[in-house]
């Protein structure tokens, strides 16, 4: 499956936590959903007004076909989802962790597709 998935992180690795705030986590991976390997984007938006909208317009240009996030405010969802990407939130744990368990449910799904 060639999906590239955009994961908000507190680090720059796969080690690294997923962070709980969208809009003001410092990184995003986007993480090849096969081969997990990735490309780091530091968030310039991070320290901005109205970050979590900036990043999700940002994420929607990259062109990323699903999200891995902890927390994201309505705005930031709502840019995301309109632009046909889905997004995971409430997550906890690393990169690595959060896309395996993300992959387990995206397989599990098509299941019963």
């Amino acid at each position: 499956m060639n999906m590239k998935v955009g994961v908000l992180s507190d680090g720059d690795d796969l080690s690294s936590e997923v962070s709980e705030d969208f809009g003001h986590a410092p990184y995003f991976l986007i993480v090849d959903y096969d081969t997990l390997d990735y490309e780091v984007v530091e968030n310039e938006f991070m320290d901005a007004e109205g970050a979590g909208m900036k990043v999700a317009n940002a994420i929607v240009g990259i062109g990323v076909d699903a999200v891995i996030t902890g927390g994201i405010g309505s705005h930031g969802y709502d840019i995301l989802t309109k632009a046909g990407i889905k997004v995971s939130f409430d997550e906890e744990g690393t990169v690595e962790e959060c896309m395996n368990a993300f992959k387990r449910r995206v397989e599990r799904d098509r299941k019963f597709a």
